[in-house]
């Protein structure tokens, strides 16, 4: 018969998803990368990636996303290193800002050419 360890103790816990911008691969990167994000809950996405003069470069309207992690190529933001205009943007360090409903995340990325 199989007999109980009432001492053991399983360390393992499920945690919830949480809202976090992660992040972005290949970095630096030259020219395309990934923005990878998790949601706490369902939400509309919206990244906008900004230059370090502040003014803004892209934004990228992901659209309805359902709660959970987007991190592989098929789910997470792609950016092809272009500007509204389609101009391929110079080699520096750039921000991106998460937007999911009311919650705002940001981190830099780098693209060096």
């Amino acid at each position: 018969a199989t007999r109980l360890d009432p001492s053991f103790e399983y360390r393992f816990h499920i945690e919830p998803y949480r809202f976090q911008a992660l992040a972005n691969y290949p970095n630096p990167f030259n020219p395309e990368t990934w923005i990878p994000f998790e949601l706490n809950e369902d939400s509309d996405v919206t990244i906008h990636i900004y230059g370090l003069d502040g003014q803004r470069v892209r934004t990228l309207e992901i659209g309805s996303r359902a709660m959970g992690v987007h991190a592989v190529r098929d789910a997470a933001a792609y950016w092809d290193g272009r500007n509204e205009l389609g101009e391929a943007v110079s080699s520096g360090l750039y921000v991106y800002e998460l937007i999911a409903g009311s919650q705002r995340a940001m981190r830099r990325m780098v693209v060096l050419k």
